[in-house]
Formats: structure tokens, C-alpha cells, sequence
């Protein structure tokens, strides 16, 4: 038998007539048939307070917090049971050194980029990287700049255009859209670091691994429900959902 036309439209499906009747499970929230989008915000404060971290970077899925990172720290720590799902993944652990780049190249652009009628006061910069993959595959990524939590600049990754949207921005867009390195330094890493965790953090996050294979008499259930599902559609969900995933054969 083949696989259907449609496999991810089929498990979803799927999930959706599965879960109704195992009230202490979620309702899934992940299809690979919706638009999703992954958000990286970096706080940096070039003085920080004694004990307070210098660089702090928090993650979302889709609007949903699921990281925290000190840069000067060693690991990563889940914020939410959404993060306690993506820490099984290997992606997890790879955003360290990244991450931490990120954050020890915004600290070292931070003096050349300070607003010019910037007082003596603390001030703090703030970034966020955006990745998204839209329905029809379409990626895109872009970046956003602030200082003390206002936005000042926008920059598209996909054409290299920057946009001033505040005063406070001006220094910054001047130096950074002359400059090559930049532009291809935060291109590179939200078109293709962020977009791969995306993937990876979706990809897993569908097929619930962790969860579905911990549910008492799951087989069972999958069973019944399979018995009234196509032929085609059978086929998909034992392979996807019973696969081993070390192997990638169907048990």
C-alpha cells in the first residue's frame, strides 16, 4: 500500500479525533499545514548590576514562551512544558554556542551604535529575530532593534532593506546597512540557524514522540480509530506514529 497524498493532513486528522477522547492530553497545536514562526529576543546591558546577567535571551514557538538563556551561562533552561517537549531534541542543545554568539556580537556592536543624544543613563539593547515558515513553505526572517524597549530599526532579512522606525535608530541603520559583514551576519542567522531549529522544533513537536508513546494502551486506541480510516491513512499513521525513532522502521 502507498502513502497517502496527503500525510500530514492525514495525522492531523488524526490527532484531532484522537485526542477528544483522552481528556488529560492537550490539544495538539502544531500542523505542518499552518504558518509557524519561532522568536528569539536578546536583552543586552553592556553594565549590568552585580549578579544580574549581561546578555539574557528568551524564545518563543508561535507566540508561546519555551526558553531562557543566560549568554554568559552554559545552559539552556526550559521556561514552560513546551520547553520540556523541545528539550529532548538535539536542537536544544546546539543553541547554546549560537546563541551566545548572537548575544557577544551585540555587545560588541553596542558602543558604535548608541543614539547620539543618549544621557548617562543605563541603557539596554533589544533584539528580536523572527524565522517563520508560512503554509505554502514560503521562509522568510527579519530582525528588530530597540534600546530600553522601544523599537528603532527593522531589518528584512530576505532583501537586506533596513528601516528606521524611530530617531533613536538613526545611528544605528547608518552604521550597520555599510557594513557587509552586519547585514550578512544577521541574514545568515535568522535565514538559516533559526529556520532550522524551526524546523527541527516542529517536526517534533507534531508527532508528540515523548507524549504518545507514554499513553496507556495507545496501540489500542490507535487501533480503533485506524479501523475506521482508510487504507492509505493506516499505513501513514503506524509508520509515523509506531516508528522507532532511532531506527525510522515501523514496530
Amino acid at each position: 500500500t502507498q502513502p497517502p497524498e496527503h500525510p500530514a493532513l492525514c495525522l492531523s486528522l488524526f490527532l484531532y479525533i484522537i485526542f477528544p477522547f483522552n481528556h488529560n492530553l492537550p490539544s495538539p497545536a502544531f500542523s505542518f499545514t499552518d504558518t509557524h514562526s519561532l522568536f528569539y529576543n536578546f536583552t543586552v546591558d553592556r553594565h549590568p548590576s552585580p549578579g544580574e546577567p549581561w546578555c539574557v535571551v528568551q524564545g518563543q514557538i508561535d507566540g508561546n514562551f519555551f526558553l531562557s538563556y543566560d549568554c554568559g551561562g552554559t545552559k539552556i533552561q526550559s521556561t514552560s512544558p513546551l520547553g520540556e517537549e523541545v528539550k529532548t531534541t538535539n536542537t536544544w542543545e546546539t543553541q547554546t554556542e549560537p546563541l551566545r554568539n548572537i548575544g557577544d556580537f551585540l555587545k560588541g556592536q553596542l558602543p558604535d551604535i548608541i543614539p547620539e543624544k543618549h544621557t548617562s543613563s543605563p541603557l539596554t539593547l533589544q533584539a528580536r529575530m523572527t524565522c517563520q515558515c508560512e503554509e505554502d513553505g514560503h521562509i522568510s526572517g527579519s530582525w528588530q532593534f530597540g534600546f530600553n524597549g522601544e523599537m528603532c530599526l527593522r531589518f528584512d532579512s530576505e532583501n537586506g532593506h533596513w528601516t528606521e522606525v524611530h530617531s533613536g535608530g538613526r545611528r544605528m541603520k547608518e552604521k550597520w546597512e555599510k557594513d557587509r559583514a552586519v547585514t550578512d551576519f544577521f541574514k545568515n542567522v535568522s535565514m538559516g540557524d533559526c529556520q532550522a531549529w524551526l524546523q527541527d522544533f516542529i517536526v517534533h513537536l507534531f508527532y508528540f514522540w515523548d507524549l504518545f508513546l507514554t499513553v496507556p494502551s495507545f496501540q489500542n486506541l490507535l487501533l480503533n480509530v485506524t479501523n475506521s480510516t482508510s487504507e492509505n491513512c493506516q499505513y501513514h499513521l503506524c509508520c509515523q506514529l509506531l516508528r522507532t525513532p532511532s531506527s525510522g522502521h515501523c514496530l
